[in-house]
């Protein structure tokens, strides 16, 4: 929440309410961050005598001159707390304390160089290349009914006649001497081709993978920082 000063003034006694609207106490001490922003109060809730817990800004709002902050009353009246109308600066013990409780993260501090010395951190991008695994189409197996043509030949049988003619014996009895027409029959027989067909399995065909490891080119743009020491001539070191 980003106040004025007649704001921040003016927070000094107001009302302090949790999310929900429910009453916690009121403001004692406003503390700002380096930079002159207010970021944490101390709440009178009341129960902890000469001590008020301490709650931050982040979140808040005003309602009707009253500070609404974002937690409810539970966890403010459980914060770390300071002693009433105190005016001393937070420690960093204490700011660990509330952020932790708070669950917010702690602001990184800027670290301070000796006079002696003047540094910078010079900072590089470095290419990290893997691998994703993607689809790359599908592979499948189709069957088709195809009709082709097959010629053989089959032997076949079948009977044929031919005439025989035996003269008869003197005295042979067995041959009978009547005139007259006559007819006999013999039955003949011939076989012709007969084609059925039967489905038979001949081969398996099946699809099988291959992992195959090529190596394939990658180019990108990096950048990286350069350092460049402007060291007046006077100063400058000769060896």
């Amino acid at each position: 929440m980003r106040l004025t000063e007649q704001q921040i003034r003016s927070l000094y006694g107001q009302d302090v309410q949790d999310r929900s609207g429910a009453k916690i106490g009121s403001v004692g001490q406003v503390w700002a961050d380096a930079v002159g922003e207010p970021t944490w109060v101390s709440v009178k809730t009341g129960l902890m005598g000469h001590h008020e817990s301490m709650a931050p800004l982040e979140g808040s709002r005003m309602e009707q001159g009253k500070l609404a902050l974002a937690y409810d009353k539970a966890t403010v009246r459980g914060a770390p707390s300071v002693e009433t109308g105190t005016d001393e600066p937070l420690d960093a013990d204490q700011l660990a304390q509330l952020y932790a409780h708070y669950q917010l993260e702690e602001p990184s501090q800027p670290q301070r160089q000796p006079a002696d010395r003047a540094e910078v951190t010079r900072s590089e991008e470095r290419m990290r290349v893997g691998t994703r695994s993607e689809p790359a189409g599908a592979a499948r197996l189709t069957k088709h009914v195809v009709t082709e043509d097959v010629h053989t030949t089959v032997p076949v049988e079948h009977d044929e006649v031919r005439i025989e003619h035996e003269p008869v014996a003197a005295g042979d009895r067995s041959a009978r001497a009547d005139i007259g027409d006559e007819q006999r029959e013999m039955q003949l027989r011939a076989e012709r081709p007969v084609v059925s067909k039967e489905q038979v399995p001949v081969e398996r065909v099946r699809l099988t993978k291959d992992e195959v490891v090529e190596e394939q080119p990658v180019d990108e743009r990096l950048r990286r920082e350069q350092v460049e020491a402007n060291v007046p001539e006077p100063a400058r070191r000769r060896g």
